[in-house]
């Protein structure tokens, strides 16, 4: 937040001005999918926004590419905004939270929830950025549920019981309610695998994206882990210089005026600053090995944002699926329900 006002009884309040979302990133690019590299960047960065996070126990509840910014154009660096709908781990308020596409499993079921929420999201994020479109693309609850168990099975025993709304979507035998959509298909419980379903041969992707899609929230990895996996910790590589402060070592600079502050007031409508990336060129092509990253603190002043390569070099030439999930614009792509 750079400032507020009041005019005429309303409060105005002023951010920084960023560049387009990774929704209109990918709209912009025909909903083609993006290189691995490429997502790996993305992917570190709303790391370190998780991470942050969850230190000072925040749960953000609607992560979406919509509330993904890149902060100039054509450049890698990317800010998480929109905390409107966040609380604090020990103060949830609310339980109709999540956009459908990327509304957790104990969400939709009705069971406690806790920061895991959103490294569900970051999951279905990062498969969307690689084929084009949503990972689970359900038209309402039911729907999306199903679309979760077509790829993933019948989730534990043990969560179903324990459901508020268990009654919505299984039988009294505990069996699912297979109900057509719209276009008359019904999704069968582990038809599909996250392989097939992502046409991707990096199985190092594919175990990064499993580890953040478990049906019990204890199984995720948290942001931390998330660093330890091969796919994240064989291409990242923290600095050692660019003057950049690390939350563990004294600052010899001046802190920034909005240094701790999301620390001091109830999370609200704000962006978690995401890392920049120095000087270095992301890679071309979808697999292909990226340079070192270099990530610094959430609060760090930090050098020039990296170049992106040209569209045409982030982009893939995986066949583009399921355009009607992409209709309008991305304030209503989700059906909201």
């Amino acid at each position: 937040m750079k400032e507020y006002f009041y005019f005429r009884n309303h409060l105005c309040i002023s951010f920084e001005l960023l560049s387009i979302n990774l929704y209109e990133f990918l709209k912009n690019n025909n909903f083609q999918g993006l290189s691995l590299g490429l997502i790996r960047r993305f992917a570190v960065q709303i790391l370190q926004s998780l991470r942050f996070q969850r230190k000072l126990k925040i749960i953000h509840c609607d992560l979406k590419p919509e509330n993904i910014l890149l902060r100039q154009p054509h450049k890698s660096a990317i800010k998480v905004i929109d905390y409107g709908s966040s609380c604090f781990e020990d103060e949830r308020i609310y339980t109709y939270i999540q956009s459908r596409f990327y509304r957790s499993p104990e969400v939709i079921l009705g069971l406690p929830y806790d920061m895991g929420i959103d490294m569900w999201s970051f999951g279905c994020i990062l498969a969307e950025l690689y084929t084009g479109y949503p990972l689970f693309p359900g038209e309402n609850e039911v729907e999306q549920l199903l679309c979760i168990m077509e790829v993933l099975d019948i989730p534990p025993r043990r969560l179903v019981e324990s459901a508020s709304r268990r009654k919505v979507f299984f039988d009294s035998a505990g069996n699912p309610r297979i109900v057509p959509n719209s276009r008359g298909k019904k999704r069968r419980p582990g038809a599909k695998d996250m392989v097939s379903v992502l046409r991707c041969n990096d199985m190092s992707f594919i175990s990064f994206l499993e580890k953040c899609l478990k049906w019990d929230p204890k199984d995720r990895m948290t942001p931390d882990e998330a660093f330890q996996h091969e796919w994240i910790a064989d291409h990242y590589h923290p600095p050692s210089s660019q003057g950049v402060h690390h939350p563990s070592q004294p600052s010899t600079k001046p802190p920034s005026r909005d240094a701790g502050r999301v620390g001091k007031r109830r999370p609200g409508r704000g962006a978690f600053v995401g890392p920049s990336f120095g000087n270095q060129v992301v890679g071309h092509a979808a697999g292909a090995p990226d340079p070192s990253f270099g990530v610094g603190s959430l609060t760090a002043r930090v050098g020039p944002e990296a170049h992106l390569p040209p569209i045409e070099g982030q982009t893939t030439s995986r066949p583009l699926r399921l355009k009607e999930h992409h209709q309008g614009s991305g304030g209503n792509r989700f059906f909201q329900g």
